[in-house]
């Protein structure tokens, strides 16, 4: 193994670790806020309440299989739905609109979809539960 395929295989996982990270502290507030408002919100939108619970499979499993490296693909292929449903559904308002300090307004979110998009194509790498050649990593 080369140094480069070394340090590609280091910078996957700090991009899917830091992503995990992120939006896990996110599911974690979730639980321990309870599914209330995140029920009511799908509800609100014409649909049926027991999506809403949905969110923890996307802001905690997800996040955990990131973390870990075990079906990271699959993991950030939620994390995405996740994140473009957040956005549709709290979001749209705020699609064209810059914050006081000149950046998009839904930056954070922006961030969120691009890293799970490229998790997606580049896979676990090697230092990962999976491993470089796992299953859907």
């Amino acid at each position: 193994m080369s140094a480069t395929h070394g340090s590609q295989d280091l910078g996957k996982a700090v991009l899917r670790i830091v992503l995990g990270v992120l939006i896990l502290l996110h599911g974690i507030a979730k639980i321990i806020s309870g599914p209330g408002h995140i029920v009511g919100m799908v509800e609100g939108a014409g649909l049926p309440g027991a999506l809403g619970y949905l969110v923890y499979v996307g802001e905690v499993l997800a996040p955990i299989l990131l973390i870990v490296g075990l079906w990271t693909r699959l993991a950030a292929l939620i994390v995405l739905g996740n994140m473009l449903v957040a956005v549709g559904l709290v979001h749209m308002h705020q699609i064209g609109m810059l914050n006081k300090m000149g950046g998009w307004e839904l930056e954070l979110q922006g961030m969120f979809i691009g890293a799970a998009v490229a998790v997606m194509f580049l896979g676990a790498g090697r230092f990962s539960v999976g491993g470089i050649n796992g299953k859907l990593n």
